[in-house]
């Protein structure tokens, strides 16, 4: 019974598994149809609209302003400005005060040197602590000496385990022939009704398709008409 019941569970699972490959695989092959079909769509040339015969072309000049170029303006944070040595206005003309001032460029090109002097002085900073770090690991660490220099002591082996002793088992090897039997009757009995439907249903089918042919050899044979009524003629 246990046998016959994990038998139709596996056929049922199998069924639904391969129902649902199959519905997969219909999804599929419906997108992949539907994508071919838009592709197709895409690659149809489309038609270009007609010029205007009455109303030509004619490029117009723009009336916009060109553009002029400027020069650029870097934007220096307060905190980071350098520190120019104050001239008062007495001791310097016009035109030498403008020629000593420093430039926005300048400003930055000093910024970005001093800038670039910190980040290399970070970047030794941390080659150097990483290299300290690798040779501190490389150096070998020698193991303590024992506290004591008596001899040890030979510790008391655990008790032997027993062995273990095999049990019979008990297989229901009988029981599962018993079943097994039965099973292959039942699928020799339906194996074998299955053939006795098929043959007799080819047999009705065989009559009748005879019966068929029959009726329309029947049909086929001419028939004599009947004589018209010369007495009585027909008057539309």
């Amino acid at each position: 019974m246990e046998r016959a019941r994990f038998a139709h569970q596996v056929a049922e699972k199998r069924r639904l598994i391969k129902q649902y490959k199959m519905e997969r695989e219909r999804q599929q092959k419906l997108e992949e149809e539907e994508e071919i079909k838009r592709l197709r769509k895409e690659l149809i040339p489309k038609a270009q609209l007609m010029p205007y015969f009455d109303r030509p072309f004619v490029p117009r000049r723009s009336k916009k302003q060109p553009t002029v170029p400027r020069e650029p303006k870097f934007c220096i944070p307060r905190h980071k400005t350098i520190k120019c040595c104050r001239m008062s206005c007495n001791d310097m003309s016009g035109p030498s005060r403008l020629q000593h001032l420093p430039s926005s460029v300048e400003k930055a090109e000093a910024l970005y040197q001093q800038r670039g002097q910190l980040k290399e002085e970070q970047l030794m900073k941390k080659i150097q602590k990483l290299v300290g770090e690798e040779e501190k690991l490389r150096m070998p660490i020698a193991q303590g000496l024992p506290w004591t220099t008596d001899e040890p002591k030979c510790l008391i082996k655990p008790p032997v385990k027993k062995n273990t002793i095999p049990i019979d088992l008990k297989l229901h090897s009988d029981i599962r022939v018993v079943e097994r039997a039965r099973f292959a009757h039942q699928v020799a009995e339906k194996g074998r009704l299955i053939k006795q439907y098929k043959m007799e249903r080819d047999r009705q089918q065989k009559l009748e398709e005879e019966e068929e042919i029959k009726r329309l050899r029947k049909e086929l044979i001419p028939k004599a008409q009947l004589m018209p009524y010369f007495d009585r003629p027909f008057v539309p």
